[in-house]
């Protein structure tokens, strides 16, 4: 039996948080909604928030004022920077992948 996965399944939450906040500044609920529309996944509070300090930390994001006990949170420039990097990454792995898949065995 063949399984497939989506690559969106391996998906590592703080992509998924950045490329969220790409969009706009989100507040937590904000940003759980906003990752299961575009990728399916599911993030739990505590990898959400968890996510979220790091990011932080590493200065990729930042948090805002709070707006009605909600705390939301925007990318830095220089976490544009690292999606960006990190998205052209991927897209160069998915292009060489998808070329040596039309030439390679099946």
């Amino acid at each position: 039996m063949v399984h497939s996965m989506a690559l969106s399944e391996r998906s590592d939450p703080s992509l998924l948080v950045l490329v969220s906040l790409a969009e706009g500044p989100k507040h937590g609920y904000a940003l759980t909604k906003d990752i299961e529309a575009f990728a399916g996944i599911s993030l739990g509070p505590g990898t959400l928030y968890g996510c979220i300090a790091r990011l932080e930390g590493r200065g990729l994001i930042e948090a805002l004022p709070a707006e009605d006990r909600r705390n939301p949170y925007r990318l830095t420039a220089a976490g544009a920077t690292a999606l960006r990097e990190e998205l052209e990454r991927a897209a160069a792995t998915s292009a060489l992948g998808l070329r040596r898949l039309e030439v390679g065995p099946v």
